[in-house]
């Protein structure tokens, strides 16, 4: 490739770049632990529910 041309790589994302690393103080947070162990419950529950029926 020659060093004229701009790929569209890298600076046609930045914007979305910006987007998402944008914080939001009304958003919800939570604990990516949280997240983890909700899941873990909720694939627990499912497969105890496959085991009664």
């Amino acid at each position: 490739m020659d060093r004229g041309q701009n790929s569209g790589g890298l600076m046609s994302s930045a914007g979305l770049v910006r987007y998402f690393d944008a914080e939001d103080s009304n958003a919800i947070r939570v604990d990516p632990k949280t997240v983890i162990a909700t899941g873990i419950m909720l694939g627990v529950l499912v497969q105890l529910l496959i085991f009664v029926s």
